[in-house]
This record gives structure tokens, C-alpha cells and sequence, in this order.
């Protein structure tokens, strides 16, 4: 059993999400704008966040950066209908965990959920390295450097921590979904290629030329040091 805080304006919708999330056994609370939303966590913090992006006052990017910044480390799962992959790359950067686009199955968001829960159970264990100029925290997923200090989501540490373990070796994304997503979760490959975006977004010096995550050609990626 969790608390779970939904951040959604769609009253139907928010509706829904908690008559399920209830009848799984957990708590949940609801807020219409970003503003309550923030309020509510900040009362009681919750063991995972549902994230409306566009809400009627700060949209759900702007309240994920400020929970991040504040040091929450729950899961954040982005609800939102933009499904340009732009959208979903942002979300990831400012600490999202998951991404999931409306119109969704309700049934593949709750399996989502029970799969983030499940991992934030997990005990974490410490892994740093450097990546050029950068610092890789990946218990406490945070990434330092010149620029100063971005949050990693816990997929984008998992993907960091399976490349680190293989270093100079390529992991296939079947692998990588494998482990990390698990069953019934649903993800695609390009689900593994957008953590990839937003990891070389906030480690490597040119994304688009990258020197560190590397793309190994019909497999999957790698990580050179």
C-alpha cells in the first residue's frame, strides 16, 4: 500500500486513476492545479507522483524541476497528451521517471505504477563514476558538473549503472528493457532511445556528436570512458 498524489485538472479522468488506485489497497490524494499539488506533497510526500503536464496554472514540467530541486526522489510518472518525443525528452531531463501519453491503458499505467513502486522498495546502493568533466551519483541520481547539478530519473541511473558494469561493451536494448522496465510494463525500444537523448543531454559536451554513450548499430549502446 502507497500514497499516491495525482496532479490532473481532468476531473473525470482524475476520477478514474483513484477509484483504481483505491481499490489496489493504496491512499490517494487529489489535486486539480499545480499550485494544491505542490501543497499537498509538501503536507505529506508521497511514494509516487501521477503528473498532468498541461494544468491550469504551472504546467507539470515546471512542478517536476521543483520537486527535484527540493531533493524528492519518489517516482514521477508525466500523464500528459503531447507525444512529440521533444515533449517526453524534456520530462525525462527535469527528473520524470516515466512518460506515458494520453490516451493510455488504464491497465498498462497501473502496471506501470506497481513496477515503479516495486523498485523504489528496492534497497539502492551506491555506484559514482565520472563521465568527462561530470559526476554520476546513481544512488542518489544526480549528475554534477561545470553546469552545476541535474537530477537523473531512475530509469536514466539503471541505464547508466548496466553500461557502467559492461564499460566499452555494447548492451542490445532488449537487455536494457529486460532489466530495467521488466514484464508487463509494456516500453519499445524507442522508450530506451529517449533516456538515451536526455542522458547525452545532460553528460555529454555535444549530444548531437556524442563521446561517451555511444550508439552500437542495430544492438543497443554503450558507454566509453
Amino acid at each position: 500500500m502507497a500514497h499516491i498524489v495525482i496532479i490532473e485538472d481532468e476531473a473525470d479522468l482524475a476520477m478514474g486513476l483513484r477509484d483504481n488506485l483505491e481499490f489496489e489497497k493504496h491512499t490517494v490524494a487529489h489535486a486539480a492545479t499545480g499550485q494544491d499539488g505542490l501543497r499537498l506533497i509538501a503536507q505529506h510526500p508521497p511514494d509516487l507522483v501521477l503528473l498532468d503536464i498541461m494544468l491550469p496554472d504551472i504546467d507539470g514540467f515546471e512542478i517536476c524541476r521543483r520537486l527535484r530541486a527540493a531533493g524528492h526522489t519518489m517516482p514521477i510518472l508525466i500523464l500528459s497528451a503531447r507525444s512529440q518525443e521533444i515533449d517526453k525528452v524534456r520530462g525525462l531531463e527535469l527528473g520524470a521517471d516515466d512518460y506515458v501519453t494520453k490516451p493510455f491503458s488504464l491497465k498498462e499505467l497501473l502496471a506501470r505504477v506497481r513496477a515503479a513502486l516495486r523498485r523504489a522498495e528496492r534497497p539502492a546502493t551506491r555506484l559514482e563514476f565520472q563521465v568527462g568533466s561530470r559526476h554520476v551519483d546513481v544512488l542518489h541520481q544526480k549528475v554534477s558538473g561545470p553546469g552545476g547539478e541535474v537530477p537523473l530519473g531512475y530509469y536514466e541511473s539503471e541505464i547508466l549503472r548496466m553500461l557502467y558494469e559492461r564499460v566499452g561493451q555494447a548492451v542490445p536494448r532488449a537487455e536494457l528493457l529486460e532489466r530495467i522496465w521488466g514484464p508487463g510494463v509494456y516500453p519499445t525500444d524507442r522508450t530506451v532511445d529517449n533516456h538515451i537523448v536526455s542522458l547525452r543531454r545532460k553528460l555529454e559536451p555535444d549530444p548531437k556528436n556524442p563521446r561517451y554513450i555511444l550508439t552500437a548499430h542495430a544492438v543497443g549502446y554503450k558507454l566509453v570512458l
